[in-house]
C-alpha cells in the first residue's frame, strides 16, 4: 500500500531541507504554492508542513511565513563513551575548545562525593567552552582527582582531548553515569553560550569511571537547548 500523499510531501520537503534546497532561516513556499507544486489540496499540504513543524524542521512565524529552523546537533554521548571532539568531527563539523580556567583546588562536598574523595582533597578543576565550527555548544567544568594524574596540568586542553589524555596516561574511561536536568540560563552562561538569559539549558552531571570502577572525572555541563538534541536507547 502506497504512503498517504501528505507523507510523500513531508518526505520530499524534509529531503530539500537536508540538502539545502530550502536553506536554514529562509522561508519555504506558501501553502498555496506548495499545493500547486504537488498538485494537491491545501489541507494535505498543511498536514505535511505541520508534521515537519512538530519534528523541529520548520517553524511558523507570524507575518513571515514558515521558515527552516537551524539544524540541531544530535549528541550521542548518552549512548556510549565518546569525546566531544570525535563526535563533532564525526558529524562533519570542526570542534574548537577555549580553556577558561585550569587550576588545582580542594574538593567540595559535591565533588568529593562524586569522586569518592575526602572533603578538601586536591583536585584539578578544568573549565572549558566547547564549539562546533564557530558556534558555542556547551559550557563544561570537569573535576579530576589529583592523585590519579598529578601531571595533568602539563597538558594544553585547548588542543588535546581530556578522554584521550586519560587513555594515554593509563586511565581510560570505561563507563559513565549521567544525570540530566533542565535549567534556565544565568547571566554568565548566556554570555558564554551566546544565548538569552533564562533560555533553556540541558544540564548534565557525569561521573566517568576507569576499568576498576575508580572515578576519574566528575563534570557538570550546560548544553544550549536551541541547537542540541540527545539520543537515548532503552531496551528490555
Amino acid at each position: 500500500m502506497s504512503a498517504p500523499l501528505h507523507r510523500k510531501i513531508e518526505q520530499d520537503i524534509r529531503e530539500k531541507i537536508k540538502t539545502g534546497v530550502y536553506p536554514q532561516n529562509e522561508t519555504i513556499p506558501t501553502e498555496m504554492e506548495l499545493s500547486e507544486i504537488y498538485d494537491v489540496s491545501r489541507p494535505t499540504v498543511r498536514q505535511a508542513v505541520q508534521s515537519l513543524v512538530n519534528e523541529g524542521y520548520l517553524e511558523k512565524r507570524r507575518k513571515r511565513g514558515t521558515i527552516v529552523k537551524k539544524a540541531k546537533i544530535e549528541q550521542e554521548f548518552t549512548r556510549y563513551i565518546e569525546s566531544f571532539d570525535s563526535e563533532i568531527y564525526r558529524k562533519g563539523m570542526f570542534p574548537k575548545t577555549r580553556v577558561l580556567t585550569f587550576t588545582k583546588t580542594e574538593a567540595t562536598e559535591e565533588v568529593a562525593e562524586n569522586l569518592e574523595l575526602n572533603l578538601g582533597d586536591p583536585v584539578f578543576k578544568l573549565t572549558r567552552l566547547r564549539f562546533a565550527e564557530d558556534k558555542p555548544v556547551v559550557f563544561v567544568t570537569s573535576f579530576i582527582p589529583y592523585y590519579l594524574v598529578p601531571e595533568l596540568d602539563q597538558i594544553d586542553f585547548s588542543s588535546n582531548s581530556l578522554y584521550a589524555t586519560f587513555h594515554a596516561m593509563g586511565h581510560p574511561i570505561q563507563s559513565a553515569s549521567r544525570k540530566l536536568e533542565i535549567t534556565l540560563c544565568d547571566e554568565t552562561t548566556s554570555y558564554l553560550l551566546d544565548i538569552q538569559e533564562n533560555d533553556p539549558l540541558f544540564y548534565f552531571h557525569t561521573r566517568g569511571l576507569t576499568a576498576n570502577q575508580v572515578p576519574i572525572e566528575y563534570s557538570i555541563a550546560k548544553y544550549r537547548g536551541d541547537i542540541n538534541s540527545f539520543v537515548f536507547e532503552v531496551s528490555v
